[in-house]
């Protein structure tokens, strides 16, 4: 469970912008407006993010679950969550995404006009908390 008042911050790559048109893979179809905020695997490892192999499947609040407002405060008590890994099988998210929704960090992104090469920092306002901002 991450420490409140814990942060990172994470360069924008063409990916996390556009993750429903700009991907390295073709299991689905292109959808249009999909975006996601990559979560560094020393983050995940040293703040104990899981997805949902570290979960049992189950969605935990504070592990793979969080609720995520951004300073600009166009996103209020989002739910997020943490998923995705960099090696099959491991229990340490790559990523937050809106659950059951990617497109609404990707109309984030759009509202903030975020850019290749902006920076996003994702900070802990208390261990079930995450606030966003672009930097």
């Amino acid at each position: 469970m991450a420490n409140t008042g814990f942060s990172y911050t994470v360069t924008l790559s063409q990916s996390h912008l556009s993750w429903g048109t700009h991907r390295y893979t073709g299991s689905r179809a292109t959808i249009y407006g999909e975006g996601y905020i990559p979560i560094p695997a020393s983050v995940a490892y040293s703040q104990n993010i899981f997805n949902s192999n570290g979960t049992n499947g189950q969605d935990i609040l504070g592990q793979n679950i969080f609720m995520c407002s951004s300073v600009d405060g166009y996103l209020k008590n989002v739910t997020m969550k943490a998923q995705g890994c960099t090696v099959a099988g491991s229990i340490y998210a790559k990523q937050f995404s809106a659950n059951g929704n990617l497109k609404v960090l990707g109309q984030w992104y759009h509202q903030m006009n975020c850019q290749v090469g902006d920076s996003v920092r994702v900070t802990w306002a208390s261990p079930t908390q995450i606030l966003i901002e672009k930097i």
